[in-house]
């Protein structure tokens, strides 16, 4: 049993690395052991030991994200795999290429009160792109094939697009200590090749292509927008769409549109802000939207999208279905960086600049003066802190973001940059858990990198802080500690004095110092913007976990933030009048 046991975890091991898994992280458990020490001894894969099941699948993910290849995740039987369904409802969501590896008791030890045993087939639904329970251990030669294959497969379905989670189901039967040595590996290699899938990149027809362009050219009021997508060569691509079409790109903080070396004339980064207007938001109604990527973060964006029914929305998706206003007049399922070639390679020379795309840029030029003009200078304002970033982050540098208040400040105020900066997210399920644990997967194969994160949030995965000390990761978490819950000061739920804080701010009253020191990081506590500047510098160098926390009010970031949006308004509107644009379009 033993040969048998070794043989076929190593095949599929090797199965893995062979399909372009080189990075495991592992979670500690008995049943799981074979998988476990055989990714120990296989010198093509780096591994990572996390005692929390939660906070290692939310490890495995970041990593996943940073590097969009596989990343295989291995636990032990019974709710150790159970505590993986929160990172994989994400990375199904943020389409995350995760190979799940939940290690199992035999078929016989199944629904007979065996201890540590639960039925985990099909444990995580339809958030698995693919389920398979592996067959028991045997040292034949075709079961060596099928151990290889089933690697080689899950590898393959996980990146493929829309890449996402699988689930690999492996019972095992004691003894589960293997013995793997060099003729180990030769055996399982003489056996046959992994099988390689070669998948190509989803096109349109030329005759889609030429009529979905003729479309977009006759548009007079055209849209680009720009969701959470990071792909290779897209951010070229669809600049260059732009310019041909002369139309405005907005651009999520997430595109990757708003960072780098591409050409931005028309990209519309405070165009939030500007649609929170209604008045406004009115005047800026297109025909033709053309969007690529998940929604975007703005919420005004979102319900101005789905109020005006007048505008004909092309979704462009590679595999799937992103239309949650429901309002998609159709959906393109092609890879959005050759869509974008393909119409380039059939556009006519550059239009004159319309009024139109001009009056855009106008806009969001005077939208993002005001708001960088009237940052406070002195006083505490969790919007600032993003502004400040784009200026002290290196060219490179991963700006990783928590959700609810950060990634929308960070849709306000991260300005377009020329700076190739990489600025990620859980944007799938948009949940606060394990925020922590997936910037520092992500740190863990990109640097630098800088978090920030909501105290709430913080608070939900000080148990990722962990990773951090184990492996000597280098990160920088900027903790923003309103202490409770700041999204829901925005909210109709503020207006309830009574139980507002009880439902919904939350406070803790949390010294996070204490944390942040067990977990061997160094914690500062910034009293002004240019403290707060050097501590981010003297992190950057020094390496480590460094917090940073900024202290702020719920009740005063609010007033800020209306202000801003309240002067943003005058200013457009003056504007607008005074060009006289109650008249219709040129």
């Amino acid at each position: 049993m033993t040969n048998a046991l070794s043989y076929y975890v190593a095949a599929f091991v090797d199965g893995l690395v062979q399909a372009g898994v080189t990075e495991a992280v592992i979670s500690p458990g008995s049943r799981s052991t074979p998988l476990a020490m055989a990714m120990a001894e296989h010198r093509g894969l780096r591994f990572s030991m996390h005692i929390d099941e939660r906070s290692a699948a939310f490890f495995a993910l970041g990593m996943a994200k940073a590097k969009q290849r596989p990343v295989a995740l291995v636990c032990t039987s019974g709710t150790a795999a159970a505590n993986y369904l929160p990172a994989i409802v994400e990375a199904h969501y943020s389409r995350v290429p995760l190979v799940v590896l939940t290690a199992d008791r035999p078929h016989e030890l199944r629904d007979v009160g065996a201890p540590q045993a639960i039925d985990q087939l099909h444990l995580y639904g339809r958030y698995a792109k693919w389920f398979v329970d592996l067959a028991l251990p045997e040292e034949t030669d075709s079961m060596l094939r099928y151990a290889r294959t089933m690697a080689a497969r899950a590898a393959a379905i996980a990146a493929g697009a829309p890449a996402g989670p699988v689930h690999v189901n492996v019972p095992l039967r004691e003894p589960l200590v293997p013995i793997i040595g060099d003729d180990v590996w030769e055996r399982v290699r003489t056996v046959a090749e992994t099988p390689q899938m070669i998948s190509g990149c989803a096109t349109l027809s030329a005759e889609n292509a030429a009529v979905l362009y003729e479309q977009l050219a006759a548009a007079k009021r055209g849209l680009i927008v720009c969701g959470p997508l990071d792909q290779p060569g897209f951010a070229e691509a669809v600049t260059e769409l732009a310019r041909a079409l002369d139309v405005p790109i907005l651009a999520d903080p997430l595109s990757q549109l708003r960072a780098g070396s591409h050409d931005k004339t028309y990209v519309i980064d405070s165009y939030d802000a500007m649609l929170k207007d209604e008045a406004i938001a009115s005047k800026l109604v297109p025909d033709v939207v053309l969007r690529f990527g998940a929604m975007p973060v703005s919420k005004p964006l979102f319900l101005w999208l789905k109020q005006h029914r007048s505008i004909r929305q092309i979704v462009v998706d590679d595999g799937g279905w992103r239309d949650p206003t429901l309002s998609a007049a159709c959906v393109v399922h092609s890879n959005e960086t050759v869509f974008c070639r393909q119409l380039l390679d059939i556009a006519e020379p550059k239009r004159n600049e319309s009024v139109w795309s001009t009056t855009w840029r106008e806009i969001n030029d005077i939208a993002r003066t005001v708001l960088r003009e009237h940052l406070p200078a002195d006083e505490w304002f969790e919007g600032k802190v993003f502004a400040e970033l784009a200026e002290l982050l290196p060219a490179g540098a991963t700006l990783f973001v928590g959700n609810s208040m950060p990634i929308r400040d960070a849709d306000t105020f991260f300005f377009a940059t020329d700076k190739p900066f990489r600025v990620l997210a859980n944007r799938g399920a948009n949940g606060i858990d394990g925020v922590v644990s997936s910037a520092l997967g992500a740190s863990s194969v990109a640097q630098p990198l800088v978090l920030v994160i909501g105290d709430l949030s913080f608070y939900h995965d000080l148990n990722g802080l962990l990773a951090a000390k184990m492996h000597g990761l280098q990160a920088t978490i900027v903790l923003l500690n309103n202490n409770g819950g700041g999204i829901f000061s925005f909210l109709p739920q503020a207006r309830h004095e009574g139980p507002f804080e009880t439902l919904f701010g939350t406070p803790t009253n949390l010294s996070f110092a204490h944390a942040v020191e067990m977990y061997g990081g160094r914690y500062a506590a910034p009293h002004t913007w240019d403290e707060f500047r050097r501590h981010v510098a003297e992190s950057l160098d020094t390496g480590g976990l460094n917090v940073i926390e900024v202290r702020t009010s719920r009740a005063e970031n609010v007033q800020m933030h209306r202000l801003l949006w309240k002067r943003v308004s005058q200013e457009i509107g003056k504007f607008l009048e005074q060009k006289g644009m109650e008249e219709p379009w040129n």
